[in-house]
């Protein structure tokens, strides 16, 4: 890993680039190109060969900070959900007092508090374990958190009918950065790829003795 100042000759930012139609400012994501770029060798991290385990040692806390906020965003629209659908009158009657409406809220909640549940496992076993014994757990969190959030988020859109995707309403950005992290935090894909191999190494078959 290394440091680049943005001021040195050879970086040029090419565009700004939304994420669903947001710029996520102040933060923002750019098309950054480098040609010909040198900094002195200081500006790297730790030492050569060292960047992996900068990226490691900050991976894993990162990702329950990620997943701790993910809940407590799918809590949020959990909330608008159940204000909206008590509020809102369909067909004669309170959307809250439709069976699939409650249905949807009941399971919103089951799945909030098994991603819970998991992401304080996966804390207490870093704290207590390290990094390397909760990589399982960690790469379940990074799979069903924003999994669930955008679950949650989805139904409560669409509670709240064409309002929820318009800015009257938080819920529309809250599934477009929650959506994003199934990106930033790696693909799901590779996550239960790493969930499976480690299950199958659980249940591998002892090698033969020779």
């Amino acid at each position: 890993m290394v440091l680049v100042p943005f001021d040195t000759p050879g970086v040029k930012v090419l565009r700004s680039l939304s994420v669903f139609g947001y710029d996520d400012a102040p933060h923002g994501h750019m098309e950054v190109d480098f040609k010909d770029v040198r900094v002195p060798v200081s500006n790297i991290l730790l030492g050569e060969g060292r960047g992996f385990e900068i990226a490691q040692g900050r991976l894993g806390p990162g990702r329950i900070h990620h997943c701790m906020r993910t809940i407590g965003l799918a809590e949020r629209a959990l909330k608008l959900m159940c204000v909206r659908a008590s509020s809102r009158v369909a067909f004669g009657k309170p959307i809250a007092q439709q069976g699939v409406t409650q249905e949807r809220i009941a399971e919103a909640r089951c799945m909030i508090e098994q991603a819970r549940l998991l992401t304080l496992k996966a804390a207490w076993m870093m704290d207590t374990a390290g990094n390397k014994s909760a990589k399982g757990e960690i790469a379940m969190i990074k799979v069903v958190a924003p999994t669930m959030a955008c679950q949650v988020l989805d139904w409560a859109m669409q509670v709240h009918g064409g309002g929820g995707l318009s800015q009257d309403f938080p819920l529309a950005s809250h599934y477009a950065h929650v959506r994003t992290l199934r990106f930033a935090d790696g693909p799901d894909e590779v996550h239960r790829n790493a969930i499976a191999k480690i299950e199958l190494g659980r249940h591998a078959p002892a090698p033969a003795k020779s």
